[in-house]
């Protein structure tokens, strides 16, 4: 009897280091896909407080748990299944969607660094700010905003599942399922609740300033400093989005056979490996930078030209129906 208790409890602990074991790969691959996704983390999270701006403060953090619920939807309900059923039935189709996805990255980061330097036209109002807001209810408002929000976050979700997805290709499909759900949970709290920190901070600083004394000093500071610190969030944003673009064509084109790209970024990468690690990662990041930038650029004038064309179309073909 004691021989099969001693056995039993072997057993269950042979069965609680596997099941640690695989706890902490999952965790491993959560994090190590995280960090080859922080460009597309980064800039959602410099993104998505420009969504809660002009609402009262009382309403900010329903907002936010609105759209991170949306997200976690994104996420887990929609690009989940998605990605894995691509991955089982056409994985010759994760690099091309990586592409596609990288592209739109420079894209973004392109457009936002032509607008800063005044080489592109600004566009009208974004996420809805010139609709009849006003006129609308607080609720209808709030819908229009929470929808915006998570229509960008199934861009910015699903880039960051198909990088997780593409770190993951020689594992099996039961870790590959967990340590998506594992990111997704991961990056969705991270994100919003960096946001929620980031939005009430503002509210924090004048609440010391309400109490006076010696708070008050540091609650001045904090709202003064407030607008700087999103300043350096877009910009570490569009530089990530840049990098991290250029990053995820050149290796998915590598993949699908088109080598000279990857090449050029190699052999400079030799050239300073006697330098250490830290030079040959600036060294791979600056030139995944630039050719984010000129990839984004052509992307954002094309982007531009063809906006002109429609618009330019739109008055003849208003002429030529009221004839």
């Amino acid at each position: 009897m004691s021989g099969g208790l001693v056995a039993l409890l072997d057993d269950i602990a042979t069965l609680a280091k596997a099941a640690a074991a695989s706890v902490d790969d999952v965790a491993a691959g959560a994090a190590k896909a995280s960090a080859k996704a922080a460009g597309v983390i980064i800039d959602d999270t410099a993104v998505t407080p420009q969504y809660v701006q002009g609402l009262s403060p009382a309403r900010e953090l329903p907002v936010i748990a609105r759209i991170a619920k949306g997200s976690l939807i994104n996420k887990l309900l929609i690009i989940l299944p998605l990605a894995l059923l691509l991955s089982w039935l056409a994985p010759w189709s994760l690099p091309i969607l990586l592409i596609v996805g990288g592209s739109y990255l420079c894209f973004e980061g392109a457009e936002k660094l032509l607008h800063k330097l005044h080489l592109l036209p600004h566009h009208g109002p974004e996420h809805g700010e010139g609709d009849d807001a006003g006129a609308a209810t607080s609720e209808e408002f709030e819908k229009k905003i929470v929808a915006s929000a998570v229509r960008t976050d199934l861009i910015l979700s699903a880039e960051i599942m198909l990088i997780a997805l593409a770190d993951l290709t020689g594992s099996s499909s039961s870790m590959r399922v967990a340590v998506l759900i594992a990111v997704a949970l991961a990056m969705t709290f991270f994100v919003y609740g960096v946001v929620a920190i980031l939005v009430k901070m503002d509210d924090f600083g004048l609440h010391l300033v309400a109490r006076g004394g010696k708070r008050a000093a540091m609650g001045e500071r904090i709202v003064r400093v407030m607008p700087k610190v999103f300043s350096v969030i877009g910009a570490i944003g569009t530089l990530a989005m840049l990098w991290v673009g250029g990053h995820i064509i050149i290796l998915s084109l590598h993949d699908l056979g088109f080598d000279w790209l990857h090449h050029v970024v190699e052999t400079a990468m030799h050239a300073v490996e006697a330098a250490g690690g830290a030079a040959m990662w600036l060294v791979e990041t600056a030139l995944s930078g630039v050719f984010g930038i000129l990839w984004g650029s052509v992307l954002a004038f094309l982007w531009v030209s063809v906006q002109r064309l429609r618009h330019s179309k739109a008055p003849t073909e208003a002429r030529g129906s009221a004839h």
